[in-house]
């Protein structure tokens, strides 16, 4: 991996752990004014769940890629077209 992209993947990567903080911090402000707008009164459980739930794939998202950049492997989510498995063009 080239440093830039390294570079790109790392602050990325430290985005989405913010991302998933700044979820967490902001649930226990946003439920009450979701609970006032009365839009969701039998589905209050759910949107709730449905907040942690983003929160935890941001933060675990970008700790896995920090750890994955950390130990100098690939992301799991980049394809290196070098490794397919089909043979070279003749």
């Amino acid at each position: 991996m080239t440093d830039s992209r390294q570079s790109f993947q790392t602050v990325w990567g430290v985005a989405l752990v913010l991302a998933g903080i700044g979820v967490f911090y902001r649930i226990p402000q946003v439920m009450p004014q979701i609970r006032a707008a009365g839009y969701f009164p039998d589905a209050l459980g759910f949107v709730r769940f449905c907040f942690y739930f983003l929160g935890l794939a941001l933060l675990f998202g970008g700790a896995k890629k920090l750890i994955g950049i950390h130990r100098g492997r690939k992301a799991p989510s980049a394809v290196d077209s070098s490794e397919s498995n089909d043979p070279p063009p003749q």
